[in-house]
């Protein structure tokens, strides 16, 4: 398995930092974050070490995915979460600060402190046809 000596996630996966782990399986650990958005927050890792979503493997993807599902279901059922939102931050340039992989997984309440910063609004249509050019196969 890949890690990384110098990444606080791995230290985590390896035990050799402290962390409130509340779930465990052959490729993923899930933990409370300590600067929670809100009661409950966590982070599902991939426990080999990857710096982002474009250097994560499939597989181990694919079982962070079905880990949050996991947890978003527990916080529902466990502390009465009314939603759920997943994020992931990929680069410094969306705001990751710890280069390992991970996913939040912050439970909403009603009245909960947690404002996302994009605010919607409507775009031109001819950028968005050009950019969906630019992105389609």
């Amino acid at each position: 398995m890949r890690t990384d000596p110098e990444c606080l996630f791995c230290r985590i996966v390896a035990g050799e930092l402290p962390a409130t782990k509340i779930d465990e399986d052959e490729r993923t650990l899930t933990f409370l974050d300590i600067n929670p958005a809100t009661r409950g927050h966590a982070l599902v890792v991939p426990k080999a070490h990857a710096a982002d979503l474009l250097a994560v493997g499939d597989d181990d993807l694919a079982a962070c995915a079905r880990t949050a599902k996991r947890i978003a279901a527990r916080q529902r059922e466990r502390l009465g979460a009314l939603g759920v939102n997943l994020i992931n931050s990929s680069g410094a340039a969306a705001w990751q600060t710890v280069f390992h992989f991970h996913v939040h997984v912050i439970p909403r309440y009603d009245g909960d402190p947690l404002r996302l910063p994009w605010a919607p609004s409507p775009a031109d249509m001819d950028e968005i046809a050009r950019t969906g050019a630019e992105l389609a196969r």
